[in-house]
Order: C-alpha cells, then structure tokens, then sequence
C-alpha cells in the first residue's frame, strides 16, 4: 500500500498561511481524519484545529462530501473511492516552539499543528513533501530538519525542499520543520553530527557556540552512553532568535528554541555571561530530554494519545530531573565553573522559596493537574501551586546525594537514569514499555539498596522543604538565606546586609508606569492583609506618588511594624488603605564553598560536579 502522502506549501508567507493537502489511497467508506489537540512535551489542550481556516475534499480527482463532527474531527464521503485527498488552509501566526509560524522571513512548523491524522491509520508510513514558496521574496530559502530524506539533496546537516518520509504519524509529529535563510553552526558530539540553526537578526560567536554545545551534549552522551556514540544519527536545534522571548521543545533528534538575541555568545565573549549562561542550561534541557522523555517514558506517554489529556505523577521526574542535569552538565562539561553553579542553584532555590503554594500541593499532583494549572498559570498560582521544574530538580539534587551517602558514593542517581534507560528506554516512538507511576522510586530504591520510601512520601506526595544544607554540607557546601532585595532579585548571590530590617508590604509588581501594579500579592502578606488584590495599581503612599522602582524605596525605609497609608485603584476606583508593614522573610538562597574543607570532602565534591 502507498504511503500516505502530505504536500505542505508555505502557499501565502504575507498572510502567514500554509497549504496542507493530505492523500489517502484506499480510504475508508466513511474515512474520519483528526488533528491533536496538543503536542508532546508541553502538556497544555491547545485545540490547534482553531487555525484552520478551510477544509476541503475531493476522491477521485472529484469534489467530496466532507463533515466536521466535532472540535478537531472530520469525515469524508469516500465509499467505493480509491483515493481522497484533504486539503487544509492553516493560518501560522504563533511565535514560538508550540505550533506553527510562517511570513515572508521564514517557516516553522509542529507536525501535530498543521497534520490530521488518518483514523486508525496512524502506524503507517507517511511521506511529506516540502514545498518551496513562490514569493521571489523568500528566494534562496532551505531547509532544517531530521526528517529521513527520500528525495532531497542535503548540504551539510541541511537540505532542500521535495520529499521525507516518517515511518509512522508519530514520528511525523517528532520532526518540527524550519525553512529560511538561517545561519548554520556545525559540530560533532557523542561521534554523531550535530547542528544548530539560528535564524532571526543576529551576531554571534559560531566558534565558541559550537564549543561549549560540544561540550555539552558530549557530557550528557558520556553519562547515559560512556564510549559509546549517541542514539540518533544526527540532531538538530532549531533556534529562532527575536528581541524577547525564551522556551524550548524537545523531540527524538532535534529541539526547537527560541531565545533573546542577547542570550547568544557575542564575539569576543571570554566568560559566559549571564544570558549566555541560561541559553547554554536551556539547550542542555532539552538535549537531557533526548534520553528522559523521549526514549524513557511514563507508561501513560505509552503512546501518546493526542486527542486528550495524558495524565502522569511522574512530571517531577521527567522535568524535574532534566532541570537538575541541566545545570549539572554545563559544570561537569566546564563550560561553567563550581561557583557559577552554585549561583545557578541558589536562584533555583529561591525561585521554589518565592511560591508559598509549596505548602499547599504537593509534587506529584503538580505534576497531574499540569494541564489545568502549572500552563495556565494566574495571579494566585504562586499562592497554590508549586513547579514541578524548579522543586523537582530539588528533589533530584537531594536524591542524588541522598543516594550517595546510602553507597559510600560509589552509586548516584547517574546510576538510576542508566537503569532507567536500560529498562525502558527502547521506547523512542512509543510502542516500549514505559515508566510506571512508581517506577522511578522503585529504581532509585534499587540503586540505593535502602528503603527510600519516607524520601518520596515527604518530599513528592508531602509538602516539606527539601533540606538543602544539611544535604550539601559533606561536600563542603554551605546554604545561606536572606530576604529578598526587591522584586527583581533572583538570588544566587548575598545581598544587602540591612535588607532584613528592610519592612516589606510582601508583593510582586507587574509592568506599567502610572503607578506600582500589583501581579501577585502573596499569601499572608501586609498588602493581602489590608485588602489589596491582585491588578490594583499603587499611586501614592502617606500622600506622595509612587511608581514600580519608588514603592519598594519607600516601603523600604520604614520599619516592620509602622502603619502607612495607601492610595490606589482597583479598575477605575480610587480607595485608601491602612497596612501594617511586615519584617521581610529569607526568601533568597545562595551556596558558598567551606575554604576549610579537608581533602575528602574536596574528592566527594570532584566526583559529583566533576570539578
């Protein structure tokens, strides 16, 4: 039987709109088509079919009946037809990793955003042909992508329009597609060629990209692999780079970022900066991902079901995780050093610190209700809720010296990953077996040889603070908390040393300049004890006018304990409060190294950052 066939043509750049025809040999009396409702990796219904602009049909070369019978459903008349063909206008406006984007600069596509699928059709072979634009103002356009090649020349690790093939409608899903005039940065890793495409207005250091993402990805290759040669036969990340933004997706053999200009290495950089440094963890991220989420699943990814909610406890593990190796492969790699690290991971810290909903759910339920809460996140999500990111890779931390101190550190949760991988890790497309709920406890007990059971009920299915500095204190590390020095301060480093003198009215400030907007007032704080909500807009305290930076200077020189008044609007009313100024709580974390550490706890610090 042929393949089932789909053309994709970037058929009106100017009015962001792709032509999609799906062929169907041998269809079904009534063949039903659908297109997922989400994409894996970001567990949010995005009802994507809401980009269609029209559907049509045809069998036989003939005009056909097509219905829609529900959201992202629809059934074609073909009884007694040897071929039908759907023909989809998609409209591709969204900037970002997610779905699709499309103007006279480049195109980016998701498969799941812009493919239906064939109702029980969806284990066989799919080929897709890429078309070029016809505008003359996307002339010298190419193409980026780990779809296998069929009938494309490649230059490099790019290639030319005309046709790939998929060997089934989920790995179709698993190969985002960019088209443009992108800069290329090529380099090998785990004995496997590698590359990244940049496109947007940029100037950048490619030498020292290629560098440090080697670096990088050879870490994550060594830990999962030792010797052995990575488990793709090239990757790809795909970064789309603008004036503001910063997200990424992972998939089989490639990723799709996009980031900050700024966030990209300017030529001449000596040291990371700050930016750099997030870029390079976001890329490390989504490379982990080749292995855990992509190759090591949760059964309930065993396959995807793309129509509907996948529900899983285990998001802890699968992003938590990542988000613990992230930063742990760009020390280990030494593109960052000991002291950045710890940096990185006092503001981790303090990003967990600053939600009081830590109290309140506990991690794996974070990780169930993801679909309706962490992604679609409100003024009060910091009150009710905790990241299954930034607690999980506590977690991932205190288990992984945890395990350590239970082996004499001759076993860590490397150990578990390896496992992890060896027992369920043939699963790149989804028909292994996957992870059960317990299975990544029951494989962390397994390493450790020890009940590890009071660990997960305290620290996943309770609510408790992760004990950072009794846990690092064998490595000669030290944990130190301080308040917050306003709302932009991150952690990572000491502060003020009158900051805890400092009174607080304990909210976070959103942007605007007639006055301070209040974007989350915290949980038992002066301002929600006053009455203040959430979107009201400071305009003066005791009588004089304040803005964003003036609040937190006035606030900021009284004392906990003194009354002030203040005047603000909530929508168009103006009304005036008494709040009694709070003492600031330790909010922001960072880690120094003991100078007086003996050698052995030096030699247990080495083995774990590798530096």
């Amino acid at each position: 039987m042929a393949p089932i066939t789909y053309r994709i043509t970037p058929k009106n750049p100017a009015a962001h709109l792709y032509e999609v025809a799906l062929t169907i040999e041998a269809p079904a009396a009534q063949q039903k088509v659908w297109l997922p409702v989400w994409i894996p990796g970001s567990y949010m219904v995005r009802e994507f079919s809401r980009h269609f602009v029209t559907v049509k049909a045809s069998a036989d070369g003939a005009p056909a009946a097509i219905d829609k019978t529900d959201k992202h459903t629809w059934v074609v008349e073909a009884a007694g037809k040897k071929s039908v063909t759907i023909t989809a206008v998609v409209y591709a406006w969204d900037l970002s990793v997610r779905a699709a984007h499309l103007d006279l600069t480049h195109a980016f596509f998701n498969g799941p955003s812009v493919f239906l699928a064939v109702d029980g059709r969806t284990d066989e072979p799919c080929d897709v042909i890429i078309d070029a634009p016809t505008d003359d103002r996307c002339k010298g356009w190419k193409v980026a992508t780990t779809l296998p090649a069929v009938d494309v020349r490649m230059t490099g690790s790019t290639g030319g329009f005309g046709r790939y093939r998929a060997r089934d409608y989920d790995e179709l899903c698993d190969h985002p597609v960019e088209m443009g005039t992108f800069d290329v940065v090529e380099f090998t890793a785990g004995a496997v060629p590698h590359a990244m495409t940049v496109t947007g207005r940029t100037r950048f250091d490619g030498v020292r990209l290629a560098k440090d993402l080697t670096a990088i990805c050879d870490e994550h290759v060594k830990m999962f692999h030792g010797t052995d040669r990575a488990p793709m036969d090239r990757y790809l990340f795909l970064t789309t780079a603008v004036g503001d933004g910063y997200g990424g997706l992972e998939h089989r053999s490639s990723t799709a970022l996009i980031c900050k200009r700024s966030d990209l290495p300017s030529p001449g950089m000596t040291e990371p900066s700050d930016a750099y440094r997030g870029f390079l963890g976001l890329c490390s991220h989504e490379y982990f991902h080749t292995w855990n989420v992509k190759r090591i699943k949760p059964a309930a990814f065993s396959p995807y079901d793309l129509r509907t909610e996948n529900n899983t406890r285990l998001l802890w593990a699968f992003e938590g995780l990542t988000s613990y190796y992230d930063d742990l492969a760009l020390v280990r790699s030494g593109v960052i050093d000991v002291d950045s690290f710890l940096e990185l991971l006092g503001r981790t810290v303090t990003r967990v610190l600053r939600w009081s909903g830590r109290f309140k759910m506990p991690l794996v339920d974070s990780s169930w209700d993801a679909w309706i809460k962490y992604y679609r996140q409100d003024e009060n999500t910091p009150n009710s809720q905790v990241s299954y990111y930034t607690k999980g890779s506590l977690v991932g931390l205190a288990l992984d010296v945890t395990i350590r101190a239970a082996t004499n550190d001759t076993r860590s949760l490397d150990d578990v990953m390896r496992l992890l991988l060896v027992r369920y890790g043939d699963n790149v497309d989804g028909r292994g077996e996957g992870v059960p709920e317990d299975g990544v406890e029951a494989a962390a007990a397994e390493i450790a040889g020890v009940d590890l059971q009071p660990f997960f009920d305290e620290y996943l299915r309770g609510t408790n603070d992760v004990p950072l500095g009794g846990l690092l204190e064998p490595y000669g590390i030290r944990m130190h908390l301080r308040p917050l020095d306003g709302d932009s301060d991150q952690g990572g480093k000491a502060g003020k040393k009158d900051a805890d003198k400092r009174a607080t009215l304990d909210v976070t400030l959103g942007s605007g300049e007639d006055g301070a907007h209040l974007s989350v007032v915290h949980d038992g704080g002066a301002a929600q004890l006053a009455g203040l909500a959430a979107g009201d807009v400071i305009i003066a305290v005791d009588g004089l006018r304040v803005g964003r930076s003036s609040l937190y200077r006035l606030i900021g020189e009284r004392a906990p304990g003194e009354r002030v008044k203040l005047h603000a609007f909530r929508r168009d009313e103006l009304f005036e409060v008494e709040v009694v100024l709070q003492a600031p709580e330790k909010k922001a974390a960072w880690f120094t190294l003991d100078t007086q550490a003996s050698p052995d706890v030096v030699a247990r610090r080495t083995a774990w950052l590798g530096r």
